[in-house]
């Protein structure tokens, strides 16, 4: 069974939802397919069932901003298929999608692809221990079902969202006993040069220095410039250790909290075929894209953090921009029609970029999570494949990511490289003494999400 429509949003985070909204609002025909049950995205999950009473002092407005969204979003003539998983897109637009039962084709004149962000796998010495996970994931628990931890809570890494969850949780009355920060010296004074271009964004200065005075106000003590994080515990987390000030500390907690920023979600647009480049001052790969989010694929367009992280306001106004084209390159606008619409959004996506050199500087990926030192370190959770084992492959003759897959099985489980590809190419890289650039990534084929051989054999068109 398959279907045709004008125009396809994979997403309903920020940028999905103006994408489809904006094209829809053109005349084309649009359907949204999304993995969650309602609208939102990882930013705003569960934006329209949380209860704004019992939750608004601790999410915070920016958070129930996401309201107005997804209220215009439902009330648009569109398409919406939520709980819908998309493991194939092709250049000539077609879509292959399965909703856990049976898996299907459809078929668009363009794709506009809003997968969003991720978070940075951290991978460090008793990662996998039950007890530490990523903080956003805390912060999932957090929105979706009201989850607070009962235990002892640290949180380790860099990065804004640490600060945000340390704050959310403490103010929900979950115990955060410190957050370790990685962030040294030098990279307060490598961001130092790009405060000027961020002062034209100050509403993300205010909100910052915010909360970090909440945090302050709240007890939550924060350690800097910390090395060496390792998660303790056999059978499970009872400890954290790391090194502050070239002193090895310990803190007895049962929940560690691990976030060294988000990265774009490039599984897609690799798949797809999308031209892609380094990003070197947050270490991660991202697809080139024009101010529309066109990319090198006729048909597929990104928007959101997707392409480069920027945050959900200005995923929203991309996603607005992204429709704007989609509806021109139809045929149901005209392109000075497009762009006499597109004129504030376009000066606001600048305003809101902004911000982000300072923040890129400031919150660089600490080095030892990029290239774990540890050889038993695990890499490749899926495959159980350590940094030793990796290295090793190396030596023996590995040139890249995809002869990994051969030697070891790296990044063929059922993430199908998500949590180790960035890794993985920092270790090859380090190893054959090149770099990132040539080194590359995992070569991406579908389906990029695991589909049953049943589904596989009911589809018409595969």
């Amino acid at each position: 069974m398959s279907s045709a429509v004008d125009l396809v949003v994979i997403g309903a985070g920020p940028a999905g939802l103006t994408a489809a909204v904006t094209a829809a609002d053109s005349g084309l025909s649009v359907m949204v397919l999304d993995e969650q049950p309602a609208p939102g995205g990882q930013i705003y999950r569960n934006i329209e069932s949380v209860d704004r009473k019992a939750f608004g002092a601790i999410l915070g407005p920016e958070y129930f901003a996401g309201g107005d969204l997804a209220e215009t979003f439902r009330e648009a003539e569109i398409d919406y298929r939520p709980d819908v998983t998309v493991w194939r897109i092709d250049a000539d637009g077609r879509v292959a999608i399965s909703d856990g039962a049976a898996a299907t084709i459809v078929t668009a004149k363009r794709i506009i692809a809003a997968t969003g962000a991720m978070e940075r796998p951290v991978p460090l010495p008793g990662w996998t221990l039950p007890g530490v996970m990523g903080a956003g994931a805390a912060q999932t628990l957090l929105k979706t079902g009201g989850l607070i931890p009962t235990n002892r809570v640290v949180l380790a890494g860099c990065g804004p969202l640490l600060f945000l969850v340390g704050r959310q949780l403490r103010a929900a009355g979950a115990e955060v006993a410190a957050i370790l920060q990685t962030t040294r010296l030098r990279d307060y004074l490598n961001a130092f040069p790009h405060v000027p271009g961020a002062l034209r964004a100050p509403e993300y200065l205010t909100k910052g220095a915010q909360m970090l005075q909440d945090l302050k106000r709240l007890g939550v003590k924060t350690h800097s410039a910390i090395r060496e994080v390792r998660a303790l515990g056999e059978d499970s987390l009872n400890g954290v250790a790391f090194v502050e000030n070239g002193v090895e500390r310990q803190l007895d907690t049962d929940m560690l909290l691990l976030h060294q920023g988000v990265v774009p979600n490039v599984q897609l647009s690799r798949q797809a075929g999308c031209d892609h480049e380094w990003y070197a001052p947050q270490r991660y790969w991202r697809p080139v894209t024009d101010e529309w989010g066109a990319t090198s694929v006729e048909t597929l367009a990104i928007a959101g953090d997707g392409a480069g992280i920027l945050g959900a306001e200005a995923a929203a106004v991309m996603g607005r921009l992204a429709g704007l084209d989609a509806a021109c390159r139809l045929g149901r606008i005209e392109r000075v029609d497009r762009d006499l619409s597109a004129v504030s959004d376009l000066r606001e996506h600048r305003r809101l970029a902004a911000i982000r050199p300072m923040l890129d500087h400031l919150y660089r990926p600490d080095p030892e999570i990029c290239v774990p030192p540890a050889d038993d370190t695990i890499v490749c959770r899926c495959e159980e494949i350590t940094a030793g084992k990796i290295r090793a492959s190396v030596e023996a003759g590995a040139m890249g990511p995809n002869q990994l897959k051969a030697l070891t099985r790296t990044g063929m489980g059922p993430c199908q490289g998500r949590m180790c590809g960035l890794t993985v190419s920092e270790i090859v890289a380090e190893a054959r003494g090149e770099s990132i650039e040539a080194t590359g990534y995992f070569r991406i084929r579908p389906p990029i999400k695991p589909v049953t051989l049943a589904e596989l054999a009911a589809m018409e068109d595969v």
